[in-house]
């Protein structure tokens, strides 16, 4: 089973499942003669990685990038880049118990319709969050050709439960403060937040629970003029593959949903000259007017569901009988999501904004 993107000659395929030999990539339309830093393609695929610390699952897999193709010496050659990544550390006995019971959350009754009973229930097929290795694999390699070409971009956890960190500032934001946030253990720009929602995780698991989250995203240098309006503007694009991360419920750019609690002299922004540049005195829009960049910082943020996979007992269905039954899902879970999918909503935003620049 896989999953593909295509937007012209760039594409991206996902494959595998979560309890499979193997998941990987395939990517398309990639420049040949590209230099890949590969210790800085496994520095950003270890932001994403289970942590050893209460915040994530145990689940302990190496996640390295075996490139069968399209590199030689480092050297991107233009042709496809396939990246495989080994499973070894499955413990698939754990799903026996539940193999036709629909787990809250999950997708296991909607794929059982969906691909007539053959899809993959182990740790959730290819419906896992497993899945998003590879995506933060091609994701690491967009981010080194988008800078490259002077474009600079992190995420960072904005909330978990109700604890907040501060937002990315909408104009004033520099190359060094987005490195400075991707460095951290947990990727906070307040880092007095960091003990407060470890608590909130730990509480969250001891009552054999879990808890969601906001991710912020922000792009620096991007040119202007870039997109399209309509069905194939940036936020179409950006929204189209930051919505293929597992447990993203919702996305909002630039000041989202506040916009329509605002006058329109309140939300727009009104244009100036700096230094001979046009730029806007603030950044409601996000850095996008009508689908198109407009030059300023492009930021959204993406709404991040609590693990649906969380110990205490529910009430569900045996679909395949069909009756009633309460469920207790064992195995190793995240308590908490957020600080895992920061990289991987990252990720699905440079592919989406490499997509435009090819």
């Amino acid at each position: 089973m896989s999953s593909e993107f295509k937007f012209g000659d760039f594409s991206v395929s996902i494959f595998g499942e979560s309890h499979g030999k193997a998941i990987g990539a395939v990517i398309n339309g990639l420049p040949g003669g590209f230099k890949l830093n590969f210790d800085e393609v496994l520095e950003y695929m270890a932001r994403r990685a289970p942590k050893k610390d209460g915040t994530s699952t145990n689940r302990s897999e190496a996640d390295y990038p075996e490139i069968v193709s399209g590199m030689v010496d480092g050297v991107l050659t233009g042709t496809p880049l396939c990246a495989v990544i080994k499973n070894t550390d499955q413990h698939s006995a754990d799903y026996k118990s539940v193999s036709h019971l629909a787990r809250p959350g999950h997708a296991d009754y909607t794929g059982y319709i969906r691909y007539n009973g053959a899809n993959d229930l182990r740790g959730g097929g290819h419906f896992s969050g497993r899945i998003t290795a590879p995506l933060v694999f091609a994701g690491a390699v967009a981010s080194q050709i988008l800078k490259s070409k002077g474009i600079s971009s992190a995420a960072h956890i904005l909330s978990i439960g109700d604890i907040c960190d501060d937002s990315f500032h909408p104009i004033n934001v520099n190359k060094q403060q987005l490195e400075a946030v991707k460095a951290r253990y947990l990727p906070l720009i307040n880092t007095d937040k960091d003990a407060p929602m470890r608590e909130a995780i730990k509480n969250a698991a001891n009552q054999l629970d879990s808890i969601g989250g906001v991710a912020e995203y922000c792009c620096i240098g991007f040119p202007v003029g870039i997109g399209s309006p309509m069905f194939d503007g940036i936020e179409n694009r950006i929204s189209q593959l930051v919505f293929g991360v597992p447990a993203v419920k919702g996305i909002e750019f630039g000041i989202g949903f506040e916009a329509s609690r605002m006058k329109g002299s309140q939300n727009n922004d009104e244009f100036c000259l700096e230094n001979g540049n046009i730029k806007t005195r603030t950044n409601n829009h996000g850095g996008i007017l009508g689908g198109i960049s407009s030059g300023m910082p492009i930021i959204f943020r993406a709404a991040i569901k609590p693990t649906p996979s969380i110990a205490r007992a529910q009430n569900t269905v045996e679909y395949t009988v069909p009756e009633e039954q309460t469920l207790e899902i064992k195995g190793r879970h995240d308590p908490c999501i957020v600080p895992r999918a920061v990289p991987c909503i990252e990720s699905a935003a440079n592919l989406a904004l490499l997509s435009y620049l090819l």
